[in-house]
C-alpha cells in the first residue's frame, strides 16, 4: 500500500503525496467544468462541479485506489455535447483542459525553484522545501500525461478525435467501446509505464533540474 509505506517512512512525504493527488484531481476536473461552461454547456455547473472544492471532484473508491495502488480516478465531469457549437472541436477543448491545468500547476510550482537555480541562489532550505513540492509536481505531470493517452475513457481519446479529419473521426469514435480493454491491457503489461515514464521524467528534469524522480 503506497500511502502506508510513505507514512511509515516519511509522514511529510506522505502528506505531500495526498495533497498532490487531491490538488491534481480537483484542478483537473474543475478545468473540464470551466471550459465546458465557457463553451456554452452548463451541465457541469448545474451539477456543482464548477468549483475548486475537492469534495465535488473526488471519487471515494477512485481516491482510495490511488492512495493504495497508485491507479485511480476522480468523478468524471459531465458535459452535454449537444450544448456545444462545434461538438468535435469543443469536446476536444473540454477534454484537453484537464491535462493542461495539471501542467500549468506543475509549472507554477516550479518557477520559484527555477529562479533560484538559474540565479545561483539555491540553498539547503530551498532544496529541502522542494523535496516535498517536487512530489506534487511529479504527480501532476503523471495526471496530465497519463490522461492524454488516446484511449477511452481517458481525455486523450476525445482530444485525438478532435484533431482527426472528419472522415477518420467517425471511424475512430467507433473504437470507444474497446477503450477500457485496451487501457487495461496497457496497464497490466506495464506498457503505460515504459512509454510514459521517460516522457514524464524529461518534463520533470526541465522543471526541477537536479532533482531525481520522487518515485
Amino acid at each position: 500500500m503506497i500511502i502506508l509505506t510513505l507514512l511509515q517512512t516519511n509522514p511529510i512525504i506522505a502528506l505531500a503525496f495526498i495533497v498532490g493527488l487531491v490538488a491534481g484531481i480537483t484542478i483537473h476536473e474543475a478545468s473540464h467544468a470551466f471550459v465546458a461552461y465557457r463553451l456554452g454547456d452548463p451541465t457541469a455547473k448545474l451539477a456543482g462541479r464548477l468549483t475548486l472544492n475537492p469534495a465535488s471532484h473526488l471519487d471515494l473508491i477512485g481516491t482510495l485506489a490511488l492512495l493504495i495502488v497508485g491507479i485511480g480516478w476522480g468523478k468524471p465531469t459531465p458535459f452535454d455535447p449537444f450544448n456545444l457549437r462545434n461538438i468535435k472541436r469543443d469536446s476536444a477543448l473540454i477534454s484537453v483542459a484537464g491535462a493542461v491545468s495539471n501542467f500549468v500547476l506543475a509549472i507554477i510550482l516550479s518557477i520559484p525553484y527555477l529562479f533560484f537555480y538559474f540565479t545561483g541562489n539555491l540553498s539547503l532550505t530551498i532544496n529541502a522545501v522542494y523535496q516535498v513540492i517536487s512530489i506534487i509536481i511529479w504527480l501532476n505531470l503523471i495526471l496530465g500525461v497519463f490522461n492524454l493517452i488516446p484511449v477511452h475513457p481517458l481525455d486523450g481519446f476525445k482530444v485525438l478525435a478532435g484533431l482527426l479529419p472528419r472522415d477518420w473521426y467517425y471511424d475512430f469514435i467507433q473504437t470507444e467501446r474497446y477503450g477500457i480493454f485496451i487501457l487495461l491491457f496497457l496497464l497490466i503489461t506495464g506498457a503505460v509505464g515504459r512509454i510514459l515514464f521517460p516522457i514524464i521524467s524529461s518534463i520533470f528534469s526541465i522543471l526541477i533540474p537536479g532533482f531525481a524522480a520522487p518515485f
